[in-house]
């Protein structure tokens, strides 16, 4: 792809930073009494979305500026390069189609010459046939009892996609079909689901693309083992599927290769959940709830792809994180889905923007020159009210925030809802005007408050506002619209990469702490090697050992 020049050298950036001079002293509150039609100017919707984004520091000379450097950025070309399926992915040398995962039967992607939309939809007829078995109760244990519960082992993506939207559609499940999720190599997170499955009726999915995958394989083993204490390895693939790509692996494990799901090497962990890898998403609400998933995400591709840049959601919100993140400073963003089914979505995002855009380096190996990926965190409200609320109100550091909520719920519990969207807006307004001392004055003085008491209170009530937020609204949490809402922040996420000249889809950052821990490993179980390592990492090896011999 196009070498771009550092980011600072841009005439829209230069532009920006000027403008950026006048903008930093405009509060939000004047802008919206200047401009009564601000929430129309500066909203729109897209594939079952509605995205406000009036309550942000900025203007139309704003966005004029912030399209101005996408386009300088050549934000347009690099989209159109990963849907064609070129190889964007450069230091691995890989295309990026996580969008061809979700392209309607008889589309076209090309990738090295083929078209690999009929594999994909082969794959998809496979999970399919496999998911109405097991849930319709034709697929039997070896007790000749259907399956109650699934238990996902995998980790990263193979784990944080199916988990997350297992739980956001949960009410769309079927019911008496358990879902567990395992990742992490603490044996706690594994004994802890064994201990609520029996083994004559949970199907074991094992997520791993070459089956060598530390943490998940071994996970793995034991659970094999645990099976293996009350069952036969006959038995085994009738409790055991696997989504990998290694045949031979698979099938010495014992898992029948007619039940292995693969998928491709231009589908990166983080944004596989589209994949086989979704096979406890579809097992969970049926194939054709997945099959609405992928078209909630399809059509925001088509609105991605075609929608002009000042109209395009995924943009408008990549480049309003462009101007947080590089003119004013905010080092993190913060996530606030008021829908508890939501939960896992701020920890999704995690991964999917930092692990993406945590680099320093440009495609072309070269210091970035400029602030990256934000820390992302959040959590659902109004939890999150009474916890961390107070810091993005009257904190020393402005942190954008993105509220999401459904104007629908999945409940019929009465007022809950309407109680919950007041919350939800009530928040950013609250962020956005603040309270001025003469407003607190005023309160303490129609409480009957003394002068004293009032002037020691006032500036600790005073709000400053003028923190940004967007406002994201589905109609109701359902497949696609859970779909969409995905496909908006990777996308989002891709053109903050551009932007900023990396390569968004490649991860080298977690590399050098496994090969660490391939020899830290041995000693702990053996022989110490002091002379590989440092005081500290010595002195904790010693202290594990000791422990682990008593």
């Amino acid at each position: 792809m196009h070498q771009l020049p550092p980011l600072h050298d841009a005439p829209a950036f230069q532009a920006l930073q000027r403008h950026y001079t006048d903008a930093s002293q405009w509060h939000l509150r004047t802008l919206f009494s200047g401009h009564p039609d601000r929430f129309t100017q500066f909203s729109l919707e897209a594939a079952g979305l509605f995205l406000d984004y009036s309550k942000n520091r900025m203007d139309g000379t704003t966005l004029s500026l912030l399209m101005e450097l996408a386009r300088e950025r050549h934000v347009i070309k690099h989209r159109d390069a990963m849907f064609a399926g070129e190889k964007i992915n450069s230091t691995e040398q890989r295309a990026v189609l996580h969008t061809a995962l979700r392209a309607p039967r008889g589309a076209t992607v090309i990738v090295n010459g083929q078209n690999v939309v009929p594999e994909v939809h082969a794959v998809l007829d496979h999970l399919g046939e496999f998911t109405e078995r097991v849930r319709s109760g034709k697929w039997l244990g070896r007790s000749g009892k259907p399956m109650t519960d699934i238990v996902n082992i995998g980790i990263g993506g193979s784990d944080l996609g199916p988990e997350m939207v297992c739980r956001a559609l949960r009410t769309h499940a079927q019911p008496g079909l358990n879902l567990h999720f395992v990742a992490n190599v603490d044996g706690h997170d594994l004994v802890a689901v064994l201990a609520r499955v029996q083994p004559e009726t949970t199907l074991f999915v094992i997520a791993s693309k070459t089956f060598t995958t530390r943490e998940t394989m071994m996970n793995a083993q034991s659970a094999r083992a645990w099976f293996l204490q009350t069952g036969k390895e006959t038995d085994l693939a009738r409790h055991f599927v696997a989504v990998s790509t290694n045949a031979k692996a698979v099938s010495e494990f014992g898992i029948d290769t007619d039940n292995m799901f693969p998928f491709w090497d231009w589908v990166g962990g983080r944004y596989s959940v589209w994949s086989a890898i979704g096979l406890p998403v579809a097992l969970a609400i049926g194939i054709d709830g997945f099959q609405e998933f992928l078209a909630g995400a399809h059509a925001m591709d088509k609105h991605f792809r075609t929608a002009p840049l000042e109209r395009n959601m995924p943009v408008i919100l990549g480049m309003l994180g462009v101007w947080y993140r590089n003119f004013f400073q905010c080092g993190s963003i913060s996530i606030a889905p008021y829908h508890q089914d939501l939960a896992q979505f701020p920890a999704y995002l995690q991964q999917l923007d930092m692990e993406s855009n945590g680099k320093q380096v440009t495609m072309a190996g070269k210091s970035v020159g400029a602030d990256t990926g934000p820390v992302v965190w959040g959590d659902v409200g109004t939890n999150g009210q009474h916890a961390y609320f107070q810091l993005l109100h009257q904190g020393t550091t402005m942190i954008p925030v993105d509220f999401i909520a459904a104007l629908q719920p999945t409940h019929a519990l009465p007022s809950h809802h309407a109680v919950l969207l007041a919350n939800c807006f009530a928040q950013s307004e609250a962020l956005m005007r603040g309270k001025d001392a003469d407003e607190v004055r005023k309160e303490l003085q129609d409480q009957g408050l003394p002068e004293d008491q009032i002037n020691a209170l006032l500036m600790h009530k005073v709000f400053p506002g003028n923190r940004p937020s967007n406002t994201i609204l589905m109609e109701k949490l359902t497949p696609a619209a859970l779909g969409a809402l995905i496909a908006l922040y990777e996308h989002k996420v891709f053109v903050q990469g551009v932007v900023w000249g990396i390569n968004s889809f490649d991860q080298w950052g977690v590399e050098l702490g496994k090969v660490l821990a391939k020899n830290i490993e041995p000693e702990i179980n053996g022989a110490p090697r002091p002379d590989l390592h440092d005081s500290s990492t010595n002195g904790l090896i010693a202290r594990a050992k000791a422990a682990l011999s008593d």
